[in-house]
C-alpha cells in the first residue's frame, strides 16, 4: 500500500469513453505516475485530441515493459513507456509494433529519472561513491527496460556490473514508501516521485545526467492496427501529440518548468496527476521530450546492447527496423518544425 499522498501518483484515464461522445476512443497503455505523461494532459486540456476526433483512455501498468504483450495482442492501440527488451523480442516473433516518437529523454539538465539512494545510507557514510552501491537493493519498475540501462551506467562508473546489486521490481508509486520503510536501498525513479522522496528526507539524488547524456528513456509505440488498418487515426493522433510537445517545450527553461508556458503546464500536471502538493511540479526536473518527435537511435542501440549483455535478449536486434518516423513526418508537415526557445 502506498503512503498517503503517493498512491495518487497513478492517474485515472484523462477522458472517459462516456464523456467522449462522437469521438474515437484510443486505448493507451502507460506506466502511471510519470511526468512524461504531460504531453497527453496538454493535448487533452487544450482540445488537440478532440480537434482530431480522438479521446484517450489510459490503461495503467506497473512498468513500461509490461505493456508490450497487450499491445502486441491488439488489446491496446498505443503503448507509452520505457524502451525494453520485450519490444525487440516481440518484433522478432513477427509482432508488428513500432517506435513512432519520443516519450521521455534526458537532454543536458533534464535527467528526470535519477538514481535515488536512501539518505541515511549517504549520511552515515555507507554510500560515498558509485562503488559503494555493491550489494544494495535497488528497485526498478520491471526487468529488461531502459531504467536498468540507466542503473547500469551508474554502476559502471563505480567499476561495478549490473549483477553487483540486488534488483527489486515494483511499480513506481511503490518506490517512495519503500524508501521510507527502508525496504529498498535505492531506486531508479522518474519525476515527480523522485522529488517527493528527496523532499521527504528519505533519499538523495545520486545521479548526474552526464553519466548517460541524452538517453532515450521512454518511447511512443504504435500497435499493428494503428500502423496499418488505422493509419489515418495514427496520423491524427500524432498531429495532436506533436502540437502538445511544442507547447510543452515552451514551458522548459533552466531545468524547470520556468518557460513562458511553465505555469500552465504546472497547473495541468497538478490537476491531472492528482498529487497532494500541487506546486511540486514547479520544483521537479522535467522530462525532455523532443519537440519534433524524433528518437535517439544511438541511445536505443546502446540500451539494446545492454539487454543483450544481461540475457534479456538472445540476439542482436536491428533497432532501425523497429522505428517508423512517418507519423511524425506527417505531423511536422502540418505544423512545421518547433521554433521555440527551449533551454
Amino acid at each position: 500500500m502506498a503512503a498517503a499522498g503517493v498512491g495518487a501518483l497513478a492517474a485515472p484515464s484523462i477522458l472517459s469513453p462516456a464523456a467522449a461522445q462522437g469521438l474515437t476512443t484510443i486505448k493507451v497503455g502507460r506506466a502511471g505516475g510519470v511526468v512524461s505523461d504531460a504531453v497527453f494532459f496538454i493535448a487533452n486540456e487544450h482540445g488537440y485530441f478532440k480537434d482530431q476526433g480522438i479521446a484517450i483512455e489510459f490503461v495503467t501498468f506497473d512498468g513500461g515493459p509490461k505493456i508490450i504483450a497487450p499491445l502486441g495482442a491488439g488489446q491496446l492501440d498505443i503503448g507509452v513507456g520505457a524502451s525494453s527488451a520485450g519490444l525487440f523480442n516481440a518484433v522478432k516473433r513477427g509482432i508488428n509494433i513500432k517506435i513512432t516518437a519520443d516519450k521521455g529523454s534526458s537532454p543536458p539538465g533534464y535527467a528526470y529519472m535519477p538514481l535515488l539512494v536512501r539518505k541515511d545510507l549517504v549520511d552515515s557514510g555507507q554510500v560515498k561513491s558509485f562503488a559503494d552501491l555493491k550489494g544494495l537493493k535497488i528497485a526498478e519498475a520491471a526487468p529488461g527496460g531502459s531504467p536498468g540501462a540507466t542503473l547500469n551506467a551508474a554502476l559502471r562508473k563505480g567499476g561495478l556490473t549490473y549483477k553487483d546489486v540486488s534488483h527489486v521490481y515494483m511499480g513506481y508509486p511503490q518506490h517512495v514508501p519503500a524508501l521510507a520503510n527502508k525496504a529498498i536501498d535505492g531506486c531508479i525513479l522518474p519525476e515527480p516521485g523522485a522529488t517527493i522522496a528527496v523532499e521527504r528526507g528519505d533519499a538523495v539524488r545520486y545521479w548526474n545526467d552526464e553519466l548517460y547524456p541524452n538517453q532515450q528513456i521512454a518511447v511512443l509505440l504504435y500497435g499493428d492496427d494503428f500502423i496499418t488498418k488505422k493509419a489515418d487515426l495514427g496520423r491524427r493522433f500524432m498531429l495532436a501529440y506533436v502540437k502538445a510537445a511544442h507547447f510543452y517545450n515552451d514551458a522548459l527553461k533552466d531545468s524547470r518548468f520556468a518557460g513562458p508556458n511553465g505555469p500552465e503546464v504546472v497547473r495541468i500536471l497538478g490537476e491531472d496527476m492528482k498529487v497532494d502538493d500541487k506546486g511540486i511540479f514547479s520544483r521537479i526536473v522535467p522530462t525532455g521530450i523532443n519537440p519534433n518527435g524524433g528518437v535517439n537511435v544511438d541511445s536505443l542501440k546502446k540500451d539494446a546492447a545492454f539487454y543483450r549483455e544481461q540475457g534479456f535478449l538472445d540476439f542482436d536486434p536491428n533497432v532501425e527496423s523497429v522505428i517508423d518516423g512517418s507519423f511524425v513526418e506527417y505531423a511536422l508537415k502540418q505544423l512545421g518544425p518547433y521554433k521555440g526557445q527551449r533551454t
